[in-house]
């Protein structure tokens, strides 16, 4: 079974790059063709590219990694938080903390901070407190649930980071660099490629285009989880197993795709950002 297909991709404008004006030109090798001006992305490309992510973040998780989600562009906040919490993930989706990975310490202080005063709050000591530091402390509260709320189950920096745009997320992609944490990232036209362990050759900015791939990550999780649940599941009791004497179950782009398959509506979301 496809991970995902040509036609899933062409369906959600996946293809449509920026303009030609303001591609990398360090992306030329994943752009099929050029029309009106905008670039067309190979999406054979995206779809072998894509496997290769697909199968990483699911070993990761597998393996008992922990995935981040980050996309912070206001078309993909939802998307990640959608998507991240239906697979059990981490996410950030209002703005990238500097240090949030080279200075994780102070980062779970913080959130350790955030769960003290959802605490107060919940236990009624707020209440008890003069007017003034009460509305200090619900401020405070308020801003750090904003930027930590995705990070609040993080115990330990992740083992793989995903990516919505690594141009606007170029601080997170950064540090998951410095300190050796593999990256997937949805990389357009006009992004630069080098820094990503797994690029995806596709439209980052079309709400559809970003939902599809992220909801298949979100699915590599997913897939990788029960894995992990079913190689535990075994050794919690090999006894019972034995007793009962059952084994474990075993579980080419052309110019004719395109034509017909431009979406206005992907147009317009480029013309905007552009």
């Amino acid at each position: 079974m496809e991970v995902l297909t040509m036609k899933e991709l062409l369906e959600t404008g996946v293809h449509f790059g920026h303009r030609t004006r303001k591609w990398n030109p360090k992306m030329a090798r994943y752009i099929f063709t050029e029309r009106k001006g905008i670039h067309i992305i190979d999406l054979e490309q995206t779809v072998d590219l894509f496997k290769k992510a697909y199968y990483c973040a699911r070993d990761r998780v597998a393996a008992g990694g922990e995935v981040l989600f980050v996309g912070t562009k206001k078309q993909v906040q939802s998307t990640i938080l959608e998507e991240a919490g239906r697979c059990g993930a981490h996410y950030v989706n209002r703005r990238w903390l500097g240090g949030t990975l080279t200075n994780f310490g102070t980062i779970r202080l913080s959130i350790e901070r955030m769960k003290k005063f959802e605490t107060m709050i919940e236990d009624g000591t707020v209440e008890h407190m003069p007017n003034k530091e009460a509305s200090r402390l619900r401020r405070e509260l308020s801003k750090l649930q904003r930027n930590l709320n995705g990070l609040r189950n993080l115990q330990r920096k992740p083992d793989l980071l995903y990516v919505i745009d690594p141009d606007v997320e170029a601080n997170a992609v950064r540090e998951a660099n410095i300190i050796g944490i593999p990256v997937i990232a949805i990389v357009d036209t006009n992004c630069n490629p080098d820094p990503i362990d797994f690029l995806i050759p596709g439209n980052d900015d079309a709400i559809k285009a970003t939902k599809l791939i992220t909801a298949r990550i979100a699915d590599a999780v997913i897939e990788g989880r029960e894995g992990l649940q079913g190689a535990e599941g075994p050794a919690a009791a090999p006894a019972e197993t034995a007793e009962e004497g059952e084994k474990p179950a075993a579980g080419g782009m052309s110019a004719a795709d395109l034509s017909g398959e431009e979406n206005e509506e992907e147009h317009d979301a480029k013309d905007d950002d552009d």
